[in-house]
Parts: structure tokens; C-alpha cells; sequence
């Protein structure tokens, strides 16, 4: 029976050491304007601050009053209208998280929306529509998006938008009026500038900007299943937050006499593509520097046309964000084969390692490590190890004999298929288990795709995956959701009719199923994980609702207990409490989950409306705290806040 999972505490004369270091610590963050200071009332950004701690330092709403929560308002995307006259439009979820800047809510939808609301009563202030589901149904994961971002400098407060038609736009905050100085009329086009002539129905930008400055910094989404070995590159842009204008490219594959093509052997740099930024950037404004987590190269799961480590494809690079320049990078994957590109901002925090500050960032990943850096140097902060790994018996692919492994904090969720990690509820669960197992290829992390068929353990979803990680400023602690989702990868040779790759991903499998309809692997299947970046130990984990409890039950086994299940989507921080939603098509799993963040026990489950599909946030208005989130699929889409009772 799995119920709660706790590890060991400080020492008494470390906690003083750290306790003292941190004060200091967080008094320089603080003016740094890493952090929002303790009077702090709006959300600025996608993460809150550029950080991406997804941390407000309120406690209006705390462990007793939260079960009061209720419905205090809702908005309607006007993308449902569009949808039930359309279903070609049919988003695949609504996944905005707004910002709150002054009196103003400004929120994006799937369908290429920009709408300014009332904080207190969700009243629609303006509505602006880009049309960028004129161009089609956008790469990858089609129409979605994940939030705006916001400028202010003399009198001039702006909100950025990037579209899923690969075009950013900069609009008054005031008004919803595209701003006349801004490229051409407000917009920029962002399939100029990039070195080569890119296909637009191949490039899209879902995930909200980062601005740092006078610079706004724009990745972007390139489609993961190609049929030529040319794709467009997923270089990083900087453009100047008044006029529009180019200011810089970071190459994420880099070009001829750059450092790092010679991870690019045969000229593979000259034609390969992806690369790519496509999920949320942090950043940290004092040092000017912009924290990029790229993606997979061309193609996310052969790579014998592009030999060697890669870089930077599924590496943490810091640019500077006036010019572009690369400061340092990590590669957490050479040669990548799993589709394991960084699927979250990192979160920035100052911590106190051994008695010395830190400056950090931790980047959590795909693969169930979290990586700790000093975000000044980029040295890690415990050491990354790099270790063996089994090799590709696919003819043409050329897999590194290593990938990197950190000591410290160790995995927070499940890797690699053991006797470890299959399903234990019985022995005869186990041995079943084992039975579909061995039709795969098999083993620990890194066991590269196969003609036979490969089980991946993490899968392409995680692990962590896009809503993050949330970091406490003041404590050091870092929350983060995942869900164990193995799958099962077989190439197959490729058509030559069909495709310029020597070998493609066959069409039929993914995510893999266990004995009896119930998980391949053991639970908890979805979980909560604390660990304290001061000491790189595993504070607590719980099981993330009950999932397939009742499933297990009525399937003749015993009560296993709380076994988790259920999605997690983006955590949000306070003071002293964890807002989790869950994210599921049934109605008993339409709540938001609150736990006590000093110990993971639940404090409430708040029904929600709909299903929870994007990230939660939350601010003072009125003297009031709201926490709002958006719900929906198909044309529910629906922004809705709680709060407690007047």
C-alpha cells in the first residue's frame, strides 16, 4: 500500500547555516526583481516572474479556508463559437495561462485570440483576433497555445503574441490596437530571418515569449514527424520590443565555423532542422541572461543522417539576451533517439549548497532527472556523471556511447524497465508483465529504438512534460508533477517513395499497456515530488489522486490504496499551500488538489466546472486572492476563477 513516501530532515546547525545564507539570499533576489516582493498582487508572466517559479507570496487562501473555494467567475473562449461551425478548428485543449498586470487579465486561446478581461468579475474589456486559424491547422499538436507575454516602458504597456501561423504581434495593452511602430502594422513575420526559406505549415509558435529588457525572445514549434531530412532550424530569435526588429539569432545548430558544428559530422548542420525552442524560456533579468531548453533534432527517432553528439539539440543553453551570445550550455542527451527535448521552462532560485549561495537553475526533464546548475557559470551544482549506455543495432545509426546522468537529486520518477519498476501488486501481475515485456527490446534508460520494438521507460510524455516545475524562493523547495507513461518505439525501413530517411517510426504503437487493462509498471502512476535544491534530497512523494483505485479493486486485487493516476497539469505555489489540477475527460476528475507543501498531505479537492487543461495562476484584486485556470476541450474552452465566499 502506497500512501506517502517521506525522507530525511536537516541537521539543526546546517538548517541555521542555510536559514541565515538564505535571508541574505533572498533580500538580493528581491531587488533583483527575480521574485515578486511580498506585497506583490499581479502575474506578470507565463511563470509569474522571469524565474518561472510559479510562486506568489500570498496566504488569503490557506490550509483553513481552502475547502471554501468557489466558482466566482467565468469567460467563455470565443473559439467554442467558431469550433461548433467548424470542428476542422477543434483545439486539443485550452491550455492559457493568463497574466495579471494592474487591473487587467490578458489571456490567448488555441485559436489565435487575444482578450483582456476584468480581474474581479472575468467581464471582456477587448478582444483582438489574429486569424491565425486562417493558415490551417497548425504543426504537432495543431491548434493551442500557451499564454502572452507584456512589456511597460514610458507610458507604453504592450502585450506579445506569438501565433501558431509563425507571426508575433505587439498590441496595446490598453486598447487590443496592434501597435503601428511594430513591424509592419503590429506583426512580424517569423519565417523571415531564420537563413532559410521555411514552409509555414511546418513552423508555429504556441508558447508564450520571454522578455528580458528591451528584447523579446521568440522560439518556436516544428513539425516532429518529417519525410525529408531538410526541416526547418529551431534557431532562437531576439527582436527589439519597440520596432520589431531582428536584434539577434542564437543557432541551435550551429553553422559553419561556429563552436559545436563539429557535433554536426558529414555537413548533417547544413540540412538539419528542428532544434527548436518550442516550450516556455526563464530568464534572469539582473545577469541579462535567457535560459533556452531546445528539443529533439530531425528526426525525433533515427538519426543516421545527422552522426555525432548534436549540439545544441536537447541542451540547456544560457544566451545573453542583448546579443544572442552563448554564455554555456548542457547537453542532457547526445544524439538524441527518445524524443527527450527539455519540455519546461527551468526554474531559477538562490539556494545555499554546503554553506555557499548558489545562484540556480534546475531544469527538470523528460527522462525523470532534474538538473542543477550555478546559472551564472554553468557549473553543476552536484556532479553529472557520464555513463555507458546500450548501443543501436539499426544499420546506419551510430547512438553515443554514453549520456550524461546526475548524482544528485536523484530521478523522480521511473526509468528503464526492471524487475524494479513492472507492476507488484501480485506476483502474477509481475510475471504477466514480464510476458508482454519480453516481446520488446528492453532495459534501462536509453535503450535506443529497435526494428524489433523498444519500450521506452520514460516515454516521450514524461516524466515531467510542459507545466513545469514550481520553486519556493524562500525555502528552496522545488514541487514537481509527472506520470509514469512508458511506450513502445519500432522503426521500420523506410519508403524511398515516401520518405528521404533510411528508417521511420512505424505507425500502431505508444504508449503500452500492462496485464489486465492496469499499468506496465508500478505506482504510484502519477506522483508529487518535493526535493530540496539546498541538499539535492527527496523531502516527500505522494501519489497524485486515486487514478485507477477503483479499477484495481473491481478487477478482484486487494485495495492498494492511493495509487495515482491521474494527469497532473502545472503546479502553483503559495505561502504555505500546492495547487495541482488534474487534467482527465471524466467528471470525478475535474477537481483542483491542495496540498500542504511542507509535507504533500492533501488539504482539500476543489470540483471544478470542467476539465483542467492549462496551468493555474493566481493575484490580488479588490483585496481579494483568485486563482484562475483555464478548462476544456473541443468547444468548452472556458477561463474559470475561484475564490472564497464575500
Amino acid at each position: 500500500m502506497i500512501e506517502h513516501l517521506s525522507f530525511g530532515s536537516e541537521t539543526e546547525g546546517f538548517a541555521d547555516r542555510v536559514n541565515s545564507a538564505r535571508r541574505w539570499m533572498l533580500a538580493l533576489l528581491l531587488t533583483a526583481g527575480l521574485q515578486p516582493s511580498v506585497q506583490a498582487t499581479d502575474w506578470p508572466s507565463y511563470g509569474n516572474d522571469p524565474g518561472s517559479t510559479k510562486y506568489a507570496p500570498l496566504d488569503q487562501i490557506h490550509a483553513g479556508n481552502v475547502h471554501r473555494l468557489q466558482v466566482a467567475w467565468v469567460w467563455e473562449s470565443p473559439d467554442n463559437a467558431m469550433v461548433r461551425q467548424d470542428r476542422k478548428l477543434t483545439p486539443i485543449g485550452f491550455k492559457s495561462t493568463p497574466i495579471k498586470v494592474g487591473d487587467a487579465l490578458y489571456i490567448s486561446t488555441s485559436l489565435g485570440h487575444v482578450a483582456a478581461l476584468d480581474p474581479r468579475s472575468g467581464a471582456q474589456k477587448w478582444l483582438f483576433d489574429t486569424e491565425s486559424y486562417r493558415q490551417g491547422r497548425p504543426t504537432n499538436l495543431g491548434f493551442n497555445h500557451r499564454g502572452v507575454g507584456y512589456y511597460a516602458s514610458g507610458g507604453r504597456r504592450r502585450v506579445l503574441m506569438p501565433t501558431n501561423d509563425a507571426r508575433l504581434w505587439s498590441l496595446d495593452a490598453d486598447s487590443g490596437r496592434p501597435d503601428p511602430a511594430f513591424g509592419e502594422n503590429g506583426v512580424v513575420d517569423l519565417t523571415v530571418g531564420l537563413g532559410r526559406e521555411v514552409d509555414r505549415r511546418q513552423y508555429s509558435v504556441m508558447s508564450a515569449p520571454m522578455v528580458v529588457g528591451g528584447t523579446v525572445v521568440v522560439g518556436s514549434s516544428i513539425w516532429d514527424g518529417p519525410r525529408t531530412l531538410q526541416m526547418p532550424p529551431g534557431h532562437v530569435r531576439g527582436f527589439d520590443i519597440e520596432s520589431g526588429e531582428q536584434r539577434w539569432m542564437f543557432h541551435t545548430i550551429p553553422q559553419k565555423g561556429e563552436a559545436g558544428v563539429e557535433t554536426w559530422e558529414g555537413d548533417a548542420w547544413v540540412y538539419s532542422g528542428n532544434s527548436n525552442v518550442w516550450t516556455l524560456m526563464s530568464a534572469d533579468p539582473e545577469l541579462g541572461y535567457v535560459y533556452l531548453p531546445t528539443g529533439t533534432p530531425t528526426n525525433d527517432w533515427y538519426g543516421g543522417h545527422r552522426p555525432g553528439d548534436n549540439l545544441y539539440a536537447e541542451s540547456l543553453v544560457c544566451v545573453d539576451a542583448g546579443t544572442g551570445e552563448r554564455v554555456w550550455h548542457f547537453q542532457m542527451v547526445h544524439h538524441g533517439l527518445w524524443d527527450y527535448d527539455l519540455p519546461a521552462a527551468p526554474n531559477l532560485v538562490d539556494v545555499v549548497v554546503d554553506g555557499k549561495p548558489v545562484r540556480a537553475v534546475a531544469q527538470v526533464s523528460k527522462q525523470g532527472f532534474i538538473y542543477v546548475f550555478d546559472r551564472v557559470t554553468g557549473e553543476p551544482v552536484w556532479p553529472i556523471e557520464e555513463r555507458r549506455v546500450p548501443q543501436s543495432s539499426v544499420p546506419g545509426e551510430r547512438s553515443s556511447p554514453t549520456q550524461p546522468f546526475p548524482t544528485r537529486p536523484a530521478a523522480f520518477d521511473l526509468q528503464g524497465i526492471s524487475d524494479e519498476t513492472l507492476i507488484d501488486l501480485t506476483e502474477e501481475l509481475k510475471a504477466e508483465a514480464w510476458d508482454i515485456v519480453r516481446e520488446y527490446e528492453h532495459g534501462p534508460l536509453f535503450t535506443p529504438p529497435s526494428l524489433k520494438g523498444t519500450i521506452n521507460l520514460p516515454g516521450w510524455a514524461g516524466g515531467a512534460n510542459w507545466t513545469g516545475a514550481a520553486v519556493d524562493p524562500e525555502t528552496g523547495m522545488i514541487y514537481i508533477p509527472s506520470r509514469t507513461s512508458p511506450m513502445a518505439v519500432k522503426l521500420t525501413k523506410g519508403d524511398p517513395e515516401k520518405t528521404e530517411f533510411d528508417y521511420v517510426r512505424a505507425r500502431g504503437l505508444g504508449g503500452l499497456q500492462g496485464p489486465r487493462g492496469l499499468p506496465l509498471t508500478r505506482p504510484p502512476f502519477s506522483r508529487i515530488t518535493a526535493i530540496d535544491l539546498n541538499t539535492g534530497d527527496h523531502r516527500w512523494v505522494v501519489p497524485f489522486g486515486d487514478g485507477l483505485r477503483q479499477t484495481i479493486i473491481d478487477k478482484g486485487f486487494d485495495d492498494p490504496g492511493p495509487v495515482g493516476g491521474n494527469m497532473p497539469q502545472g503546479p502553483l505555489l503559495t505561502k504555505t499551500l500546492l495547487f495541482v489540477p488534474e487534467g482527465g475527460r471524466e467528471e470525478a476528475t475535474w477537481r483542483l488538489q491542495v496540498f500542504d507543501k511542507s509535507s504533500g498531505e492533501t488539504i482539500a479537492e476543489v470540483p471544478l466546472p470542467g476539465p483542467a487543461t492549462g496551468a493555474p495562476m493566481t493575484y490580488l484584486s479588490g483585496g481579494k486572492q483568485y486563482i484562475v485556470l483555464a478548462t476544456g476541450y473541443a468547444d468548452g474552452a472556458r477561463l474559470v476563477a475561484l475564490s472564497l465566499p464575500d
